[in-house]
């Protein structure tokens, strides 16, 4: 059965790169391009998965996954943070934050598929 995914990243390719590879697994997408977008567009929708980049403007990843974390619907939902940040610190502070999994751009997107099927069964 085909799940939704909420894919934000500031970036217009990076965002169709990972709707391609998600959609090509046979799942849905809705996109943002901003934290606060994302909130936005989770009004009227329901993710299975949250897929973010952390460097963004008005609200970086790591503030968007506190945010998701505070609302009961998505206390438990997947949320991958994929960014080109690799510092440990870094990662700490996003698995503090609620974040489930960390993939560093560039990625393939075989890699983005296995990762995503150890959080979404089908």
């Amino acid at each position: 059965m085909a799940k939704m995914f909420l894919i934000v990243d500031d970036s217009a390719s990076m965002r169709q790169l990972i709707a391609f590879t998600i959609k090509d697994a046979g799942h849905e997408v809705l996109l943002a391009e901003t934290g606060r977008e994302a909130l936005e567009k989770l009004k009227g929708a329901r993710a299975d998965m949250v897929i973010t980049d952390l460097n963004m403007p008005e609200m970086d990843g790591i503030e968007l996954i506190r945010e998701l974390r505070g609302m009961a619907d998505y206390k438990f939902v997947p949320i991958l943070m994929l960014t080109t940040e690799s510092q440990v610190a870094k990662r700490e502070e996003g698995r503090a934050a609620g974040a489930s999994g960390w993939i560093v751009k560039p990625f393939s997107p075989e890699k983005l598929i296995d990762v995503v099927k150890k959080f979404i069964k089908e």
